[in-house]
């Protein structure tokens, strides 16, 4: 059960952020809206939001989940594989220590971005991207052992329909993952029930189960049906802003 998330709105410059999406620049204003609806679907789900303002010095700083990797045990403080974003991890230092006693840091020359990890409970994916490097899933997976969890990495070098390992996989439950095509037949993921989602609407992987919801992305109503007739209870949500952005639901919070 997750009882609070830590967000940060989109800025006013947030169309100058990263993106590799060719589906235009943001809306701001409806961005803006779309994080607003965002957050109260996690009240909804019995979160406590703490509200970060937005960061003008960082346009990609809404996506908080790349700057921390929560666990029962303790915080890990990553490090960008983009040189833009590194800033984005000391603005959010403090708030993590405020809930923290233990606070970890990947060091350089280890990368590491929070939506490259993905939380199956005692056990952790670790996606080897364009944006996270072996040292720093080394590292992660280093400071995950101390803690008694195991990990397993995954290369995704050669997706390139994909920025992040979380932009292909969900874990919802000890039977199943939410799996985009092109991954599900890896080896890595055995074990798992997968929920394969088509090209079509492979953007609607980065879905989050939250406590008794399930947040899914809006207008993939293939996935929604399964997820509905697999048992979830789905929560759509619009998240047109964000995808031309190369963002989802789960990189808009830290939850724990």
């Amino acid at each position: 059960m997750y009882r609070r998330a830590i967000v940060r709105p989109p800025g006013a410059n947030f169309a100058n952020g990263l993106t590799t999406s060719r589906l235009g620049a943001p809306d701001v204003k409806l961005a803006e809206a779309q994080h607003k609806a965002y957050c109260k679907a996690l009240e909804e789900c019995g979160l406590e939001l703490t509200r970060l303002g937005p960061d003008l010095h960082h346009p990609d700083s809404t996506f908080v989940e790349d700057t921390a990797v929560l666990t029962r045990h303790s915080a890990i403080l990553t490090h960008p594989g983009a040189a833009s974003r590194l800033g984005e991890v000391a603005g959010i230092c403090d708030t993590v220590r405020k809930f923290y006693d233990v606070v970890h840091q990947i060091e350089p020359p280890g990368t590491l971005d929070g939506g490259d990890v993905c939380d199956a409970g005692s056990h952790f994916f670790i996606g080897i991207s364009h944006r996270t490097n072996e040292e720093g899933a080394r590292q992660l997976a280093q400071l995950l052992a101390a803690d008694g969890f195991t990990s397993s990495t995954v290369d995704i070098r050669n997706n390139n329909s994909i920025l992040h390992l979380k932009s292909g996989i969900a874990r919802l439950d000890r039977k199943h993952l939410v799996v985009m095509e092109e991954l599900a037949s890896r080896e890595e993921f055995a074990g798992y029930n997968p929920i394969v989602v088509s090209a079509d609407e492979s953007y609607a992987c980065n879905c989050m189960l939250v406590n008794d919801r399930l947040l899914i992305s809006a207008g993939f109503p293939q996935l929604e049906s399964e997820l509905g007739r697999q048992g979830y209870r789905p929560l759509p949500l619009d998240m047109s802003e964000f995808r031309k952005m190369d963002g989802g639901l789960s990189c808009l919070s830290l939850r724990f």
